[in-house]
């Protein structure tokens, strides 16, 4: 029987969330250059829901995905973030349910202003768990939808580390009294660049994994079902990110992907005739997994052969002092009517980003020294920078708002106003492509008063990638397959 028929109300967005999200998915949409949603059909819109998803950039995880699906979600935070009791008040108006890790002392922790106080001891880890559980059941029994993030902490590798029991017990619990009632997805957040601003992400919902299967042997012997339940949240993980098994793997993966990916883009784009956003940089990247995976089982010379030659072009270009990008630009060499018309956007828009850093450069500059200085991990930075920049954006906007307002008037400001976040957006991207430029122009200048080493690292690319090619066809082949 499922939630809705036992009696539980439609699963709404109260107006406090419905802000919140709307605040959010404002700034997600400033912060990066596309947040792709791929499946969000498969999150019922009503019922009870588990996401189980991975957890690669810590507080802004739960924005996007949050962001991604018109419900409420109702994420499960480390209690931590409990301690102070305004954010606790916060946390718990959003819905988020507070779990009690091992690592955790539970005596330090505030309890939530919603328990009661004064009326009984500290509770043990164990006990307010418990409290957890059966704050989630009945989240289900209301046909709500739970969020967890199964890893238990954010981390910067390539990979799902392995995951905690949490998510299956809480699925098997609430399974064991109401059969085929939850629906558990797995969730994949995958990150093109997880420090940059304007980068791109995608936030993949995964098909539902089943948990009455489980069931029988949930009641003969717990531990091994939970077991069991976890291994299938682990996969349907895994198969919505780019997955790497270890960490040399990932160096060599990622060495790959910023060589050898722009490559299979222009390629899908000239033969097949897609444009950028119908191409599937996520499948472009498990893609060069498999094939490494392929190789380092079947041919792990010709991968270490590959690795010596990506390290020893890296070398060459540190010595220069030059970039890929300008390398890759001199080979391609571009038409004559292309430079005629970045060269005519550059001047046209050097005025748009004269205005556009002239009144974004401390909001923009403040953030990034914040999260330098505050970020005690990778996987920290991002949000750090994120949450600096929610306050330093609107402060420093209203305040040159307000000076417009008493110099020009109201019209005037409220124009103003409104060019403060596109003019930022223009001229982050005109100084990523001046950075671009400078770099090109570093390269042209080592070709003319050092000729030889610009053709050492031109070859050493076309060879690279040359190496890269055939690998690509041998694998294909071997495979009877284009996953490319």
């Amino acid at each position: 029987m499922s939630a809705t028929l036992a009696g539980a109300r439609r699963d709404t967005m109260d107006g406090f969330y419905r802000a919140v999200r709307a605040v959010g998915r404002f700034w997600l949409w400033f912060f990066f250059r596309s947040v792709d949603v791929r499946h969000p059909e498969r999150v019922p819109a009503d019922g009870p829901v588990l996401l189980c998803i991975n957890h690669p950039n810590n507080f802004i995880d739960s924005l996007l995905v949050g962001g991604a699906i018109p419900r409420k979600v109702h994420y499960l935070a480390t209690a931590a973030l409990f301690k102070n009791r305004v954010g606790a008040r916060f946390l718990l108006a959003c819905g988020a349910i507070p779990v009690y890790r091992k690592q955790d002392d539970p005596s330090s922790l505030r309890r939530p202003p919603s328990a009661e106080a004064g009326l009984a001891p500290p509770a043990t880890t164990a006990e307010r768990n418990a409290g957890t559980f059966e704050a989630c059941f009945k989240a289900f029994a209301q046909g709500r939808l739970v969020a967890i993030y199964p890893e238990g902490t954010t981390h910067a590798e390539a990979r799902v580390q392995r995951i905690k029991t949490g998510a299956a017990r809480l699925a098997l619990g609430y399974e064991a009294e109401r059969p085929g009632a939850l629906r558990v997805i797995p969730v994949g957040l995958n990150f093109d660049a997880r420090k940059s601003f304007r980068g791109r992400v995608l936030v993949s919902f995964g098909p539902a994994i089943p948990v009455t299967p489980y069931l029988d042997a949930y009641r003969r012997d717990p531990v091994k079902a939970v077991e069991a339940l976890t291994d299938a949240i682990q996969w349907g993980i895994e198969a919505e990110v780019v997955h790497v098994e270890r960490i040399d793997e990932s160096r060599l993966v990622n060495a790959i992907q910023e060589l050898y990916r722009d490559e299979l883009v222009r390629e899908l784009r000239e033969q097949r005739g897609l444009a950028e956003r119908q191409i599937d940089l996520v499948r472009l990247s498990r893609a060069i997994v498999d094939s490494t995976n392929y190789f380092k089982q079947h041919d792990p010379e010709r991968v270490e052969r590959i690795w010596q030659s990506i390290q020893s072009y890296r070398a060459l270009l540190a010595e220069y002092r030059v970039k890929d990008e300008a390398v890759r630009a001199r080979l391609e060499r571009r038409r004559p009517r292309q430079r005629i018309r970045r060269g005519w956007e550059a001047i046209a828009g050097f005025p748009f980003f004269l205005y556009g850093a002239t009144v974004n450069f401390l909001p923009y500059w403040i953030p990034r020294r914040v999260a330098r200085h505050m970020s005690r991990k990778e996987t920290d930075y991002a949000t750090w920078r994120f949450l600096t920049a929610m306050l330093a954006l609107p402060l420093f906007w209203g305040l040159e708002t307000w000076i417009v307002v008493r110099v020009a008037g109201p019209a005037v400001a409220l124009v103003f106003a409104l060019s403060l976040p596109i003019s930022g957006v223009i001229a982050y991207r005109y100084w990523v492509g001046a950075g671009r430029l400078r770099s090109r122009l570093r390269f042209g200048a080592l070709a003319l008063t050092r000729a030889h080493a610009a053709r050492r690292l031109t070859t050493e690319r076309q060879a690279l990638i040359a190496e890269l090619e055939r690998a690509k066809t041998d694998y294909l082949t071997a495979t009877k397959g284009s996953s490319f």
